[in-house]
């Protein structure tokens, strides 16, 4: 922990989406791992989620391009799209414990930034029925110059819904995306709820500068609760 002064007082809650709210990266990461092992490059998921994780749509492609020393079709990042299109329609589910704690924490200000395409978050809200929960606050990394673990996106999503990032909780899942949220002056809060996550990940989180780490959405009630209680 540094020295920074944590606001004594937040006002809205940024959900990284992948792994916090959607439990989808072992879905996503499957696919990943398929694909580039067709391309000639066996990779499992353990491999898929240190390379890929966490990365912007153009920096995947950009990265299997490099790995797999192929050209890659013009079309390439569509037929990605859809084979994890295909993957979430017909398997991915929310983070055990997510869909209760937005219902609990309905009327504080919130919104989802994340690395993944406009397209994919939309795709993956309206299969997870969050939709209508996020209508006008849902920003992705894509659109903004540096993806994590620069602030960008962050700092684009505190200005989006007027308030300070100080006075900002981040709920994230990935040491990139607690950096980013340190970098621009929010509360980190590392969540290791979703099923990727192994054993000992939440060291990682702090390594990374998490203020606070949850194991479950229960546990990130407890450390939210008095850091959006209003003094006055």
């Amino acid at each position: 922990m540094d020295s920074r002064k944590l606001s004594s007082f937040h006002r809205a809650i940024i959900f990284d989406f992948d792994g916090v709210l959607a439990d989808s990266e072992v879905l996503s990461n499957s696919v990943i791992a398929e694909i580039v092992t067709e391309l000639g490059v066996p990779t499992n998921i353990d491999d898929a989620y240190r390379t890929y994780m966490g990365k912007r749509l153009n920096e995947v492609i950009e990265t299997i391009a490099r790995v797999t020393g192929r050209k890659l079709p013009d079309d390439f990042a569509d037929h990605y799209q859809q084979r994890t299109f295909d993957a979430f329609r017909a398997r991915l589910k929310p983070v055990a414990g997510a869909q209760g704690f937005l219902a609990a924490w309905r009327d504080v200000p919130n919104c989802i930034a994340s690395s993944s395409s406009p397209e994919r978050l939309a795709l993956s809200l309206e299969v997870l029925n969050m939709t209508a929960l996020f209508a006008g606050r849902v920003f992705s990394a894509s659109n903004v110059p540096r993806g994590k673990p620069h602030p960008d996106i962050f700092l684009h999503a505190a200005e989006r819904i007027g308030i300070e990032p100080a006075d900002c909780i981040v709920i994230e899942d990935s040491a990139g995306g607690v950096m980013a949220a340190r970098a621009a002056g929010a509360t980190a809060i590392g969540l290791t709820a979703a099923s990727h996550i192994k054993a000992g990940f939440d060291a990682r989180l702090r390594e990374a500068g998490a203020d606070h780490v949850a194991a479950s959405f229960a546990e990130l009630d407890r450390i939210i609760r008095p850091l959006l209680q209003n003094p006055a």
